[in-house]
């Protein structure tokens, strides 16, 4: 079997003797019978090697928002993906911004279930990788078995890919999925999700999405340990432009000059400089933008107790050696700068960019300079006070002329640990004799707050077993045959979706 980590083994996938497997956690009952577990696992194992291929042809047909490269065919290589998946309905539905898919499969059960995916991927640069990043190459990885390397292989193709393959083993098998799947994909989860609420709101998913009791994103969440976190939440955030230019200011060159001229010509750039050195404290490390923290929502006991926890389940030293730091913000404790990435919103640095950054030195005076900017938001915090507030500074300190340019974004989310989704995750990870961790929110975002907030207001979470590295980085890559018995490979990660399926399906 490809996947090295002995599944079947355990109760979860191995159904019972009896014909079914009764689960206390949250008094829900997976009744999903022995034969059907064992047919659908022979399918997930036969179909191995297509699905490998699946994902690795996905990889070779990228999409990337933020360069604006095949969004049309991105759309329609989804469209392709969910069709050949077993969805009776598809249809691509076009955005402001980049067209997303919306696609149900109705096999008359009584529930269901909400599934999102991103079809584009960041950028990359080959010269940056060991491996093409288009090529999907399965490489020997020491410590982790065979990998699939590739851009978005990760984030979040391989995860997905996982998932289709499990709708690809319900059908090749002839057993019926026990819930019914509404799925959107958007293609601008990169840019953070811009239009992303047009597709949600549009007259033909708006009513499928509003019969479902949730919706999860595809993830690889299990550490190197085996265990998995289940965040209750994530940060919102928003990406945007702070532009210092010559022309609009009414100072400075309209045009580069020779460098000589700054002892008379105002500078663009450090325009900018001065106005971004006025968002945050002297360290750089906390906003200082009036009313920054006027609707942050204090972590609560419960949040607290739940970090304490993660942080004595984890080490400190592997997690600074995977980031390459040795201190964290005012030499905090552990624990304490896990509390502050949880509740703390930011506002970073993505990148400066302004007159010649080639070889050498050019001698001339930038006539415009542009920071990338994110914010990171957390509760009670909202994409458009954020924006509002951040502009409203800058007029007040005297930088009214920079031009705040957002390219998207979306508030935090949140999910109650009581709520169904979250007890079926439990249940799934329990059978399968997985430690599993709840923890308050991730200091990453993704556009969840469209489902949990206004109009749905149904829970939205990340799901899956599996492992993978490298998400915005090079050489990204998604384990397929693990060859770490605690962590599961690509047929591994597979089950664990036909198992929460079935877990749906009998959740009260």
């Amino acid at each position: 079997m490809p996947d090295s980590v002995s599944f079947d083994r355990r109760l979860l996938l191995q159904g019972a003797a009896a014909g079914a497997v009764m689960m206390s956690q949250g008094g829900a009952a997976w009744a999903a019978p022995a034969g059907d577990i064992k047919a659908i696992r022979k399918a997930v194992e036969t179909g191995h090697d297509e699905a490998v291929k699946r994902i690795q042809d996905w990889i070779a047909n990228p999409s990337i928002a933020a360069e604006n490269y095949r969004n049309k065919e991105g759309a329609n290589y989804m469209m392709g993906l969910v069709k050949d998946a077993g969805f009776q309905y598809a249809e691509v539905i076009p955005t402001d911004g980049h067209p997303g898919v919306f696609a149900t499969m109705d096999n008359g059960a009584k529930k269901w279930m909400g599934i999102y995916f991103m079809y584009d991927v960041k950028q990359f640069d080959p010269s940056e990788w060991s491996s093409p990043p288009l090529e999907g190459r399965l490489i020997d990885k020491e410590g982790f078995g065979k990998v699939i390397m590739g851009r978005g292989a990760v984030n979040q193709k391989g995860p997905e890919g996982s998932f289709l393959a499990a709708l690809h083993a319900f059908k090749a098998s002839g057993k019926k999925l026990p819930v019914n799947i509404v799925l959107v994909a958007e293609g601008e989860e990169e840019i953070a999700s811009p239009h992303f609420h047009q597709l949600v709101t549009h007259p033909h998913v708006m009513p499928a999405l509003s019969k479902c009791v949730g919706v999860i994103i595809p993830s690889a969440s299990q550490e190197r340990t085996g265990s998995v976190t289940i965040e209750l939440g994530a940060k919102g955030a928003v990406e945007l432009q702070l532009i210092s230019d010559g022309a609009t200011w009414g100072r400075g060159p309209a045009k580069d000059l020779h460098s000589s001229e700054k002892a008379r010509v105002d500078s663009p750039a450090w325009h900018l400089v001065e106005a971004l050195a006025t968002l945050v404290t002297p360290d750089g490390n906390t906003p200082a933008v009036d009313g920054w923290f006027e609707k942050v929502r204090p972590l609560t006991a419960r949040q607290k107790e739940l970090i304490a926890q993660y942080a004595a389940a984890t080490s400190e030293q592997e997690v600074m050696a995977a980031y390459g730091v040795k201190h964290w913000i005012d030499d905090l404790d552990y624990k304490s700068s896990i509390e502050r990435l949880v509740s703390q919103p930011t506002i970073n640095i993505q990148g400066l960019v302004g007159g010649y950054t080639g070889q050498g030195g050019k001698t001339i005076l930038p006539h415009r300079a542009e920071a990338k900017i994110d914010l990171r938001l957390v509760p009670d915090m909202t994409k458009e006070d954020s924006v509002a507030k951040l502009k409203a500074y800058l007029a007040k300190k005297g930088f009214g002329d920079i031009d705040v340019n957002v390219s998207g974004g979306y508030g935090p989310t949140e999910i109650d640990e009581t709520s169904s989704l979250v007890k079926a995750q439990l249940a799934t990870f329990k059978a399968a004799g997985i430690p599993t961790t709840l923890y308050p929110r991730s200091a990453g975002s993704w556009p969840g707050v469209v489902f949990t907030g206004e109009p749905l207001k149904i829970p939205a979470s990340g799901f899956g077993l599996g492992y993978g590295q490298g998400a915005h980085a090079p050489d990204e890559f998604f384990v397929v045959e693990s060859s770490n018995p605690k962590v599961a490979g690509l047929d591994g990660s597979t089950m664990g979706y036909v198992d929460f399926l079935y877990q749906i399906a009998a959740m009260k």
